[in-house]
């Protein structure tokens, strides 16, 4: 049986050393980094060989948000716009910033089951907040609640016509981090009628397949623990206030803003109620030893597992990526050969 994790790995191809281990402990999932990404026919050559290492059609996630957060990057794959991009055109232009946003996606989500890829670790539901790290920055929408939980809608719509499921991240909402959890633990000091507003926009996706928690201490909510680590954000919060009964996983636990052993994160992790860990880096004897500490999934973790996979399948629409682009350029003027230095011109006829 599957255990409650999702692992990395090392480089562009599976080692010998990598297939023995997964295929003896059967991590429930895998995550690409822009390490094992190098061309569409290596990509597929890897996932082949992940899904027949642990005997199934097992889900392999990665992150491709657009902007700076693009493991599929150029000059292989088009470089798409920063999600920042559709919260300033919906200030113009609500229902083009809408289509625009579900077409981002649906061409991300092409990119990705054209080579075997089937969960994107997007969209981004965190708020941009003035004086926040700019560990978010660009890659939240809005600063506007509702726009950010609208604009999240079509892109999860997006990713699931292409056939991927989404993940909602980074649950509860990290907008407000002074410090960035990849290299510290962000407190949150707001009070908890501020943070219910932060989380609207996860409130209305609740329906999503999976949500990824974050490393940030809630101080309103438990003052003592990351909310990956708070049974009082995971099952309180989140599961019964919230009403989001998807699969709930880690942000990567290697990040420094958990200061402990392997053991304790796993222990504390998986006590609060997170369904699956999540571990990102790190040598070949570290994520055997890792595996070792997560338990087979069971009971409603089995079956939000289950879920998710399920929702990963073929493409509900036909997709068309000539057809897609079209669109999408005309919309939003941006083109397949522009990168993170060009903007579009907000006065493009196509914009109002």
């Amino acid at each position: 049986m599957s255990v409650a994790c999702v692992i990395d790995v090392a480089g562009p191809v599976l080692t010998v050393q990598e297939r023995r281990l997964f295929a003896a402990r059967d991590p429930w999932a895998f995550i690409l980094f822009g390490r094992s990404c190098e061309t569409p026919a290596q990509i597929r050559a890897l996932c082949e060989d992940l899904r027949d290492s642990v005997g199934r059609a097992c889900l392999i996630f990665i992150d491709q948000e657009g902007g700076r957060v693009q493991r599929l990057a150029p000059p292989v794959w088009p470089r798409l716009p920063a999600l920042s991009f559709y919260g300033r055109l919906w200030q113009d232009n609500p229902a083009h910033a809408l289509e625009a946003c579900n077409l981002h996606h649906q061409i991300m989500g092409e990119m990705l089951i054209d080579v075997g890829i089937s969960a994107n670790c997007a969209p981004c539901l965190d708020l941009r907040l003035e004086g926040a790290s700019s560990a978010i920055g660009d890659r939240a929408l809005s600063a506007e609640p509702q726009c950010v939980a609208d604009l999240g809608q079509a892109g999860l719509a997006g990713l699931k016509a292409a056939g991927v499921a989404g993940v909602l991240k980074h649950l509860p909402g990290q907008g407000r981090a002074a410090l960035d959890s990849h290299v510290a633990l962000p407190r949150i000091a707001a009070s908890k009628e501020v943070l219910e507003q932060d989380l609207l926009p996860f409130r209305v996706n609740r329906s999503a397949p999976m949500g990824m928690i974050g490393h940030v201490v809630f101080e309103a909510i438990d003052p003592d623990a990351p909310a990956s680590q708070s049974a009082p954000v995971v099952q309180t919060w989140i599961r019964e206030a919230m009403g989001f009964d998807g699969l709930l996983m880690t942000d990567d636990l290697t990040m420094k803003a958990l200061d402990q052993p392997d053991e304790v994160k796993a222990a504390r992790v998986f006590d609060a109620g997170i369904d699956i860990a999540m571990r990102c880096h790190g040598t070949l004897e570290e994520r055997e030893a890792f595996l070792k500490l997560c338990p087979a999934l069971s009971g409603p973790s089995l079956i939000r597992a289950q879920h998710a996979e399920a929702y990963a399948s073929k493409p509900t629409v036909a997709l068309d990526r000539e057809q897609l682009w079209s669109r999408f350029t005309e919309l939003t003027g941006w083109e397949r050969g522009m990168t993170l230095s060009i903007s579009p011109d907000p006065t493009r006829k196509a914009w109002a």
